[in-house]
């Protein structure tokens, strides 16, 4: 019997109270990943979960997968602003979709207006759209509808004094050991949080998000379709197979990340895949470069149009605009003329001797020079090898109407 009260009070010391995530930097596919798997954790485990944000937004399509998740948990959620943090855009939305919204002093919230990768400002439907869907998730939690409203159509920022005055969040915490203070043993709509802080477990990233969180940062994306792209055709017009394997490879996590992220714009798509066609047809029919560049111009401007997420920070775009236009122009125009050069050399090759590389028969020789039969052929020879009759060899060079060729050494 009392091994058994042992082994009881041992389960419960083991039990986890709280679980604590930290979400750092920009909402991605591997942040929801994250939040699910802690969510489930918390579950098994009879636990709060506690979330520190620190986010100047992210993916929308992630941002309303959280979202769902946390509206739909049967565990509190409390997600929490620490000193020092940002809560803009995506993280205002995932703030207000918490039972438990706290913000230390010092920080604030909103400025969730969308944008745009073009113009800046997002098409008006769009923002009718986001700031009605932000309302609606003020309303169910019972929070300021009319000022959550606002973050996104006026760009309105508050403080953490005015947003607790206003009804957005629920607690003011300078630290975790205060926040835990304030909401233990307290009833945050309709859920009792009732925990032992100092049985803590801190949740850490698995390593499915952290590829989901790679392939589904719009950045690194893009790359891997850069890559993907050069690589498969440098492949296909060189010998080997490395450089073709890595750039599948790259076009599969790329459209793998592209598909996650979801806010793509088809017209983007569409000039890439005319790059690329330009590129192929650069290499079929010479123009001297003009098509060569002309890919380059298009599947650059296709990175920029690409992603047209409304939730994404400003300065993301502004990143990714540089990124595009350094590594699309630099990268994409060195692969481009790599391409383009192998398979003028491969032409040239063609020309100048398309027998090169062809086997055939010694049929005699002497004196250095002979004939040989080769693709049913004969064929004047001449090697700097001793041959004789019935011998293999392998074409290395040819003038005019006679080859040069070599000895095959099996």
């Amino acid at each position: 019997m009392k091994y058994t009260i042992l082994l009881l009070l041992l389960i419960f010391e083991a039990s986890a109270n709280v679980v604590l995530v930290s979400v750092e930097g920009e909402i991605t596919e591997g942040t929801y990943v994250t939040l699910k798997d802690a969510e489930d954790f918390a579950l098994k485990n009879n636990a709060i979960l506690l979330v520190e944000l620190n986010t100047p937004g992210g993916l929308f399509s992630s941002t309303q997968k959280i979202v769902e998740l946390f509206l739909k948990s049967r565990v509190p959620v409390v997600v929490y602003v620490p000193k020092g943090a940002i809560c803009a855009s995506a993280g205002t939305i995932i703030l207000l979709s918490s039972d438990v919204a706290a913000l230390a002093n010092g920080t604030s919230i909103g400025a969730s207006t969308p944008v745009s990768a073009v113009s800046g400002a997002a098409e008006e439907k769009v923002v009718k759209y986001i700031a009605s869907y932000v309302k609606s998730i003020a309303e169910e939690r019972k929070r300021n509808p009319e000022v959550a409203e606002k973050f996104v159509t006026e760009a309105l920022s508050l403080t953490a004094d005015e947003a607790y005055k206003f009804g957005v969040v629920d607690v003011l915490a300078d630290s975790r050991e205060e926040l835990m203070k304030k909401i233990n043993g307290k009833e945050f709509r309709g859920k009792k949080l009732e925990f032992n802080e100092k049985n803590t477990i801190v949740f850490e990233e698995p390593l499915n998000a952290k590829v989901f969180r790679l392939i589904s940062n719009p950045q690194i994306a893009a790359i891997l379709l850069l890559l993907g792209i050069y690589l498969l055709l440098f492949g296909l017009t060189s010998p080997g197979y490395i450089a073709e394997t890595i750039g599948a490879i790259c076009l599969v996590l790329a459209l793998a990340g592209l598909g996650v992220i979801q806010s793509i714009d088809y017209l983007g798509i569409l000039l890439i895949l005319l790059g690329v066609v330009l590129l192929i047809a650069e290499l079929l029919t010479p123009t001297y470069g003009f098509l060569g560049a002309a890919s380059v111009v298009c599947t650059v401007l296709g990175l920029l149009l690409l992603i047209k997420d409304p939730t994404l920070p400003v300065k993301f775009y502004e990143d990714f605009q540089r990124l595009v236009l350094g590594l699309g122009f630099g990268f994409g125009s060195f692969m481009t003329f790599a391409i383009i050069k192998i398979a003028q050399s491969k032409r040239r090759r063609s020309k100048v001797g398309e027998m090169v590389e062809e086997k055939g028969e010694v049929i005699e020789f002497s004196g250095g020079k002979g004939y040989a039969k080769i693709r049913g052929e004969i064929w004047k020879i001449v090697s700097d090898d001793d041959l004789k009759k019935g011998d293999e060899v392998e074409v290395v060079d040819r003038d005019g109407l006679t080859l040069k060729v070599k000895k095959v050494v099996k």
